[in-house]
């Protein structure tokens, strides 16, 4: 594996606009620019014919921008004026360091940049590198540009970014392939025994009262499914002693936008679900649309008297079979190896990941990242270490019995 964290260059570049090698008459000539969240708006512009994951989408960073006041920086990369690739970053500090990312953090899962696949067969690393030394110039501040959990491809295209040094994301990301529709699927997967388990979580729901699956169509059903979720997700992350990524007001400010936005859409980019049981929601997932894909962003379960009959599962069940009937070809359980997941899954993508140091210590940062990053896969692709590692998560918090992880997301 090539070392992800060699600087592309290490020199900053004297203008703004800067121009890659030529890649052939035939092809055109490459530049790059990079200015700051004012070129939002082409951002939104570009993305009306282009090819991006949902997360690099313009509701996505809009939304991020507007809830958090992220720090945005665009860098464009064009053929003779027309544009091929476009980045929309925030920067944020971690200490001394400043680091370009992607808008969401780790939020932000299976990642591609906004693209016109027209172009990308000449797109190559030099040209990608351009953009780098714009954001570079535009932005002396910035350490590091670090772009995590990337695609290896989005719609059968390949992702550019592949053309730089790169390396493996620590968590698999885990999907399930729809062809043939739900029942071939469920000859493929167990399905004698998940229909079976499915029978005897409805009559356990029809004993307390009636059950339905909710799917949010209106601001309010936003509020009211988010409002669930976010109270059953603290409750979780405090069983497991982590920390609630969910827990700032800023981030759940976004994530409420997100959604609402989305209900006006006739295609609505972002979907909440919900699994009802006697008036109250037991379960909770949000999803995003990409394609002929359905990715299940994150999920969380009810910690009641009902958490035994696990409705996480019995939700992931329903929502699987309804996008089965809507034509999907894939379900998307996005990152993360769990075993509820692998209870249906037979697809595995391994993301990847690039750090392009723009500094001396962005050099240093880059380092200790992938040294991190090595760490975090050895304990997460370990099983036993893993096993260890969440139960001394537990007990520092007191937990001593070991708790359902169907809304481990």
């Amino acid at each position: 594996m090539v070392d992800a964290t060699a600087s592309f260059d290490g020199n900053r570049v004297a203008t703004n606009e800067v121009s890659a090698r030529p890649i052939g008459a035939d092809q055109g000539r490459w530049s790059a620019t990079a200015s700051g969240g004012d070129a939002l708006a082409d951002y939104v512009q570009f993305c009306a014919s282009a090819l991006f994951a949902p997360a690099q989408s313009p509701s996505w960073v809009s939304n991020w921008a507007a809830a958090t006041g992220a720090d945005i920086v665009v860098a464009t990369l064009s053929r003779d004026g027309r544009p091929a690739l476009s980045l929309a970053l925030e920067v944020v500090r971690h200490g001394p360091f400043k680091t370009a990312r992607f808008a969401g953090g780790r939020h932000a899962n299976g990642n591609f940049a906004a693209a016109d696949p027209r172009l990308l067969p000449a797109v190559d690393g030099p040209a990608i590198r351009s953009m780098f030394k714009a954001i570079a110039k535009a932005r002396p501040d910035i350490d590091l540009i670090s772009l995590e959990r990337l695609l290896p491809d989005l719609d059968g295209v390949a992702n550019p970014l592949a053309a730089l040094p790169n390396f493996p994301s620590p968590n698999l990301a885990l999907a399930v392939d729809l062809g043939g529709g739900f029942e071939a699927l469920l000859s493929r997967a167990s399905g004698k025994r998940k229909r079976k388990k499915h029978r005897s979580q409805t009559r356990k729901f029809e004993a307390v009262g009636a059950f339905r699956r909710i799917e949010a169509g209106t601001r309010d059903e936003v509020d009211r499914l988010l409002d669930a979720f976010l109270e059953m997700k603290e409750a979780r992350f405090a069983k497991m002693g982590i920390a609630n990524v969910f827990g700032d007001r800023q981030i759940r400010d976004f994530f409420r936008a997100l959604f609402a936005d989305a209900v006006s859409e006739e295609k609505p980019a972002f979907l909440l679900h919900g699994l009802e049981v006697a008036g109250k929601l037991r379960a909770v997932t949000g999803s995003s649309r990409s394609g002929r894909r359905l990715i299940c962003e994150f999920g969380a379960i009810a910690e009641d008297d009902l958490a035994f009959t696990s409705p996480g599962d019995f939700l992931f069940f329903d929502n699987i079979q309804k996008a089965c009937e809507l034509g999907f070809d894939v379900y998307d359980f996005s990152v993360g190896d769990e075993p509820y997941k692998r209870l249906w899954c037979d697809i595995e993508t391994q993301h990847f990941e690039v750090l392009a140091p723009l500094t001396l210590k962005g050099r240093a940062l880059a380092t200790t990242m992938r040294q991190g990053a090595r760490a975090k896969a050895f304990i997460k692709n370990n099983p036993t270490v893993w096993k260890l590692t969440k139960m001394l998560r537990r007990k520092a918090v007191g937990q001593a019995v070991p708790a359902s992880s169907e809304d481990d997301n």
